[in-house]
């Protein structure tokens, strides 16, 4: 439910890939505290029920298909012609697929690539003029601890990841002093339908049973991280709390990675 006042009050943000997992608690988070969310995603009635989960006035639902360029530019402009000019763009649809690495194919490679780190470059391209204009701003990018390490069988979501953080950390030093900040959030395993395709694909490929399979994905502290705490470093780094950390990759790991 959208607060009447918090910490982004009468902010305007949009959320990528917001119909389920770590965008739709990002969502909720920044709802809850007072930004007008626009949520965006590929299907309608996720984001929709999302959206009603936001409070009636604090989210609109933006129906798009984030790996074509003209249709990034296009739901900047209809966030901003319907909600307002934005002051937060959380990057966060992705996709994620398995496989060695002789194996990917160059139609996987593209497909990857496009949704994982094309499309925040065309949406932040579209953002970022007006953020600069306004000399205020967030840019989130959420990533991976595989923007940071690389991990077997995953070598185009790496090489994405990998390149979303490059991505964060040159538009940080370009625009030091802009007033927009730009980071990256880097989650180990969250407990998303994401992870359990992870899980199911390890039993499948290996033999082993759910927990067998399950146990490498934990954090150190016994669990996968919570989409709610995803959430949580989002709504730091959109306050004005959060003004001075910038150009970084934080970590919501459990203390696996360190660094």
């Amino acid at each position: 439910m959208r607060s009447t006042g918090g910490s982004l009050a009468g902010r305007v943000a949009l959320v990528t890939g917001a119909g389920r997992g770590i965008g739709a608690a990002i969502a909720r988070a920044f709802a809850g505290e007072g930004a007008v969310v626009g949520l965006a995603a590929r299907t309608g009635p996720e984001i929709e029920a999302v959206a009603a989960d936001c409070g009636g006035g604090g989210a609109r639902a933006f129906v798009a298909d984030l790996s074509d360029e003209s249709a990034c530019a296009a739901l900047v402009r209809r966030v901003e012609d319907g909600v307002g000019p934005l002051d937060v763009l959380v990057n966060n649809a992705g996709i994620a697929t398995s496989a060695k690495f002789v194996d990917t194919s160059t139609a996987e490679w593209r497909r990857v690539m496009a949704l994982d780190l094309d499309a925040p470059f065309f949406l932040t391209r579209a953002a970022l003029p007006g953020m600069l204009a306004r000399s205020r701003g967030a840019v989130i990018n959420i990533a991976s601890v595989a923007a940071r390490a690389g991990f077997p069988y995953v070598a185009a979501y790496t090489a994405a990841k990998h390149g979303l953080l490059g991505l964060t950390r040159a538009l940080a030093a370009e625009y030091p002093a802009s007033g927009v900040t730009f980071n990256c959030v880097c989650p180990f395993y969250v407990d998303t339908a994401m992870t359990e395709t992870t899980v199911a694909n390890i039993m499948a490929r290996t033999g082993r049973s759910r927990d067998e399979a399950l146990a490498p994905l934990l954090t150190p502290q016994g669990r996968l991280v919570a989409a709610e705490d995803v959430a949580a470093v989002c709504l730091l780094l959109a306050s004005d709390a959060g003004r001075s950390i910038n150009g970084q990759a934080v970590n919501v790991d459990g203390g696996r990675h360190q660094g």
